[in-house]
């Protein structure tokens, strides 16, 4: 007898529907899976033996050809499990139940137990928008599919209560709608603005920064709080909203790193050691294709600490994906794209010895030794950094002081603030252009008007500080956002001059 049942496979962050077709006849006893099944998939067979047998149940003794259609996609994955044992049932008329329209996704354990699986979030989500609105998943996937509304997701732990909720032997609710709002009200960052002393030019780039969506540099000697800075980003950064909270979860459920809660409520912090390699920073692999810290760092920010000890070829992977918020993964096996919209912040030591330029601090490193430090960033990616910002250290009475800093609510405030001019500003405009850093040579033209003082201020800042074109664009990004942030609708000389003051880092000035 021939049965089929719908599964998924993933390509990248989107779903295909995948057809199980199952054919058991007489025959030589055989075990034939055909359709471009990886080796994960191929292993599959002993787990489905053990938990049809195990859960009172028999494996039949004949000829079984199981086709995954289309044969032209690589399967990869265990959550093709609970499909295969369900079609062996069905051609083996044991099973009678209509199952049609139905997917089903899941690991099965040798007892039968239900595993949780990855990727459940882009599996649904891409399902739905192709017409599918029944599933039945691991009971321990409930919570990342809890978030669909339109949708009926069954939770189970087993084949047997699969096999009897199918027979209507036994009834379940489909898993109960989550509200997103009521759980991103509940979480909250260990970090705050408050907790950082002094610092005011750093917390000012700071707020810029968040405030346009651009990068940012912070160099500065040991211990002057360059970390604790950048972990305050994403406290004044916008809430998530449902929409960008989706798009983090389908990266982070493809990789195995949503937590308990099923979804990505709060912004990623994304902070690869200097160690990492091209491959983790951008995503790769040879079987399947994975996404990379950029890519999970998606409407996040990725903090990159000690700049110049990362590889050069790594920090040089860096200039596409902060130029096109997009990064696409090339192999053998195919090309996947990821979303990539990230503020990047960095830090690093100004010299070997770490003193250089400190007030406080004397430097013991030679003029050579600084050079060839810093030149280990090249100047195109320099050129993509928005703000340079130079972190010194501070006084002891500073730091025991009682004084009351600006808190990340404060700041957060202003920022929503710029975000809003920013959002009626591009309402028309792609969706690839949100905030200021996005925006092109067109919406330069168009947004930016520059006056007669203006022009002659930026002129004289780009012949100073030996400045490319690309910079120039972004000093004007930048003094765009920090005339939203006065509610400005005009950029002012003033503007400008603090949007140059932020580049005096660039490598044309080492």
């Amino acid at each position: 007898m021939l049965s089929k049942i719908t599964g998924f496979a993933l390509c990248g962050l989107e779903g295909v529907p995948v057809e199980v077709e199952t054919d058991v006849n007489k025959g030589v006893v055989a075990y034939d899976l055909v359709g471009l099944p990886s080796a994960s998939v191929k292993e599959s067979k002993d787990r489905v033996e053990s938990a049809i047998k195990n859960s009172a149940m028999y494996f039949p003794v004949n000829k079984i050809t199981i086709n995954l259609a289309p044969a032209d996609i690589k399967k990869d994955g265990s959550h093709y499990d609970l499909p295969l044992a369900i079609s062996i049932l069905k051609a083996s008329d044991q099973l009678t139940a209509d199952t049609d329209g139905i997917v089903f996704l899941g690991e099965l354990a040798l007892d039968g137990a239900l595993r949780p699986v990855t990727g459940i979030m882009p599996i649904l989500i891409s399902a739905k928008a192709k017409g599918y609105t029944r599933f039945i998943v691991p009971f321990a996937n409930a919570n990342e599919a809890s978030y669909l509304e339109g949708t009926s997701v069954y939770a189970l732990s087993s084949l047997r209560e699969t096999v009897d909720f199918l027979t209507g032997e036994k009834q379940f609710k489909p898993v109960e709608y989550r509200d997103f709002a009521a759980l991103r009200s509940e979480r909250s960052y260990n970090y705050d603005l408050s907790l950082v002393r002094g610092q005011k030019v750093a917390k000012r780039a700071l707020e810029i920064a968040v405030a346009g969506g651009h990068n940012i540099l912070l160099a500065g000697p040991p211990g002057t709080g360059k970390t604790l800075l950048a972990r305050c980003i994403p406290t004044i950064m916008p809430d998530m909203t449902f929409e960008e909270a989706l798009e983090v979860t389908k990266i982070h459920s493809v990789s195995g790193e949503l937590s308990e809660e099923g979804i990505v409520s709060l912004r990623p912090f994304r902070t690869p050691h200097h160690t990492a390699t091209t491959v983790s920073l951008c995503g790769g692999g040879n079987v399947k294709i994975h996404a990379g810290e950029i890519s999970k760092a998606h409407n996040g920010v990725l903090f990159l600490d000690e700049l110049p000890e990362y590889t050069r070829r790594t920090l040089e992977s860096l200039r596409q994906p902060l130029e096109d918020r997009i990064i696409t993964v090339a192999r053998a096996g195919g090309a996947i794209t990821f979303p990539a919209d990230f503020i990047l912040c960095a830090s690093m030591n100004p010299c070997p010895c770490g003193n250089y330029g400190s007030s406080y601090l004397t430097c013991t490193c030679t003029p050579a030794q600084i050079h060839k430090y810093r030149n280990k960033i090249s100047g195109p990616l320099l050129d993509r950094i928005d703000l340079q910002v130079e972190v010194d250290g501070i006084k002891y009475e500073d730091l025991a002081g009682e004084s009351n800093e600006e808190s990340s609510a404060s700041v957060k405030e202003r920022v929503e603030k710029a975000r809003a001019i920013q959002r009626e500003r591009f309402k028309d405009e792609s969706s690839s252009v949100k905030v200021n850093a996005n925006m092109g040579e067109k919406q330069l033209k168009k947004y930016c008007r520059l006056s007669a003082e203006c022009e002659e201020v930026l002129r004289a800042a780009f012949e100073a500080l030996h400045l490319s074109a690309r910079a120039r664009a972004r000093i004007i990004k930048v003094a765009r956002t920090i005339a939203d942030l006065t509610f400005s609708e005009e950029i002012l000389p003033d503007h400008i001059l603090e949007a140059a003051s932020y580049r005096s880092y660039d490598s044309n000035n080492l």
